[in-house]
């Protein structure tokens, strides 16, 4: 894939005017691989079952976690998982939302998209409570004008839901920033197109196997893509 021309702008010429972007939360604006993986294994642990192999906790990172724990621990059962949900934010409120860290040249990335006047929201599978808590913490806040999430019951849980619900709200469409499958696939079903970001937990050909209309990788390679819709 050419990686330095942003294919979506032919597929959906007509959105990217004025500049407006929508950034996933985890594994492309900050690291939160620790805190959840640390919390699941507590849960799991607590539920009396092993810790899954690598790949199966790579996989937790970007679904919703009810989906998660339902591929884990194998059921379809709505009070066993919401159980281990239970287990998991017990550890997950208090120690593992901040086992976290931002990624390095994402505030200057997000400063220099601000400076251009786009237009900048947050669309994450994670429940919107928690993700304003973590870009409180770490200073992210001033540069969203808001911030679109899941509900701690599970409702928006897919994040073709979240970015639905944040075009509602905004009526401002434009790029999808992500870096799983899920991203690109939620945004192409809103029409949209997604730059995928392969520093985060995703890969190269997870990204392209979904169809991902172009990758940076790194923020600052993310800014130079989008400057040019400015």
């Amino acid at each position: 894939m050419d990686t330095e021309s942003c294919r979506g702008a032919g597929r959906y010429p007509d959105i990217v005017q004025p500049p407006v972007v929508y950034f996933d939360l985890d594994g492309t604006l900050t690291d939160s691989a620790p805190g959840i993986l640390n919390s699941l294994k507590f849960a799991l642990s607590e539920l009396g079952f092993p810790e899954p192999d690598a790949e199966s906790m790579r996989q937790v990172l970007g679904p919703p976690i009810q989906h998660s724990f339902a591929r884990l621990l194998g059921t379809t059962d709505a009070e066993q998982i919401a159980h281990a949900v239970k287990l998991y934010r017990k550890h997950f409120i208090p120690v593992g939302m901040f086992e976290n860290e931002v990624y390095i040249g994402v505030r200057e990335m997000l400063q220099e998209l601000k400076f251009a006047d786009f237009t900048i929201y947050i669309a994450t599978a994670k429940p919107t409570v928690f993700a304003r808590q973590i870009t409180d913490h770490f200073g992210l806040t001033r540069f969203f004008d808001a911030i679109y999430g899941s509900e701690l019951t599970g409702e928006r849980g897919l994040k073709s839901e979240v970015i639905a619900y944040g075009l509602a709200q905004t009526g401002k469409t434009g790029w999808m920033v992500g870096d799983r499958e899920h991203d690109v696939i939620g945004a192409h079903q809103n029409q949209m197109p997604c730059l995928g970001v392969t520093y985060g937990y995703g890969t190269i050909s997870e990204l392209q196997s979904v169809g991902v209309d172009d990758m940076a990788g790194s923020p600052a390679e993310v800014t130079r893509k989008l400057l040019r819709f400015r």
